[in-house]
């Protein structure tokens, strides 16, 4: 898979990759949001990779453009991923195999923060099931909301979607439960869970964090009682990884994906673990893992804490070319795109 910057920031990165990898024999999985996008450079995009001989697509919306905490859509432009799907269909036939993302807790944005005991009470049991509890708050899509979301899902492949790739989750029993909903939604298309591995303490808090994902009570049990530990850490992620994937198989799920964020060890030994593959762990190598920064550093805006070689600060402006005015110890330093990661959100 190759992923595509927030407002394109990536594009021809990514196209670029996207034909290489298309012509060293491997299968390319190319990411095309509509977030702030003119639809000619879309229309572009699209033709490039059918002329390349690209054929999958994952259509998304895609997140907002740095420096900005919204989503808006241009003049003009898509509003939503629907309408990315609609788009490629009636300009492309069925040139193109398509996916779009499912969402087995509910879209971030359709996620209520439940403020009163009175509302963690008043949960239906599907609520419950599918709610996490991050720092002492309960967060769960409600199920007035959670069937916008089936209905919205069930629009996108009705448009022309083939395949549902999930967002991430750590509870496999919230994957098994949505899939079940999904058949009585008439959503019969083939759905590959969304797989993000374990690979350290604060990379799986700030995830949770971010996409308010349930975490049962013996996996946040566990993990507290690793965090000081980052082999233990990895070690667990390849144990946890094995026995979440056998569970989704074992449930009927068609295949896996993992969103690997450029690190390996954690996916090898997963795959070796459930028998897929054999020795690959042994041929893992994250001596580069420290310089795995996220190009554009997406999702950063103002009062954001950022890390770069300069040390970690808060972000005082970020300009239109993606640069950013970082404070640090006091003093104030420009950091150029690309060369700082998000590691926290403005308070």
């Amino acid at each position: 898979d190759i992923t595509w910057g927030a407002g394109g920031s990536t594009a021809d990165l990514s196209l670029d990759l996207a034909l290489h990898m298309h012509q060293t024999g491997h299968v390319a999985n190319m990411h095309l949001t509509c977030t702030n996008m003119d639809v000619s450079i879309i229309r572009d995009a699209l033709q490039k990779c059918l002329d390349g001989g690209i054929r999958n697509i994952v259509a998304l919306r895609g997140d907002p453009p740095e420096g900005q905490s919204e989503w808006t859509a241009t003049d003009g432009g898509f509003t939503c991923a629907l309408d990315l799907v609609k788009y490629i269909r009636s300009e492309f036939g069925n040139d193109f195999g398509i996916a779009v993302a499912g969402y087995p807790e509910g879209h971030p944005n359709a996620i209520t923060d439940l403020k009163t005991e009175e509302e963690v009470e008043s949960m239906s049991e599907a609520e419950r099931k599918r709610c996490s509890v991050i720092n002492g708050v309960t967060a769960v899509c409600r199920d007035e909301d959670y069937r916008k979301e089936m209905d919205y899902l069930k629009e996108k492949v009705d448009a022309g979607a083939d395949v549902i790739i999930t967002q991430m989750f750590f509870d496999p029993e919230v994957f098994v439960n949505w899939v079940r909903d999904c058949r009585e939604w008439g959503i019969d298309c083939p759905i590959i869970p969304g797989l993000m591995c374990i690979n350290a303490y604060a990379g799986f808090r700030k995830m949770v964090g971010f996409c308010k994902t349930r975490v049962p009570p013996a996996l946040e049990e566990k993990m507290e009682s690793l965090k000081d530990d980052k082999d233990a850490v990895k070690q667990f992620g390849i144990d946890y990884g094995a026995e979440v994937c056998q569970r989704l198989l074992d449930s009927g799920a068609c295949g896996l994906h993992f969103y690997t964020l450029n690190l390996e060890k954690v996916v090898y030994g997963t795959l070796d673990k459930l028998g897929i593959s054999d020795g690959l762990l042994e041929k893992s190598n994250e001596k580069d893992a420290a310089s795995m920064i996220a190009m554009g550093s997406a999702w950063a805006k103002k009062g954001d804490t950022v890390k770069s070689s300069s040390g970690e600060g808060t972000v005082v402006e970020i300009k239109a070319d993606g640069s950013a005015v970082v404070e640090i110890g006091g003093r104030t330093h420009e950091l150029a795109k690309g060369s700082y990661e998000k590691l926290g959100n403005a308070v």
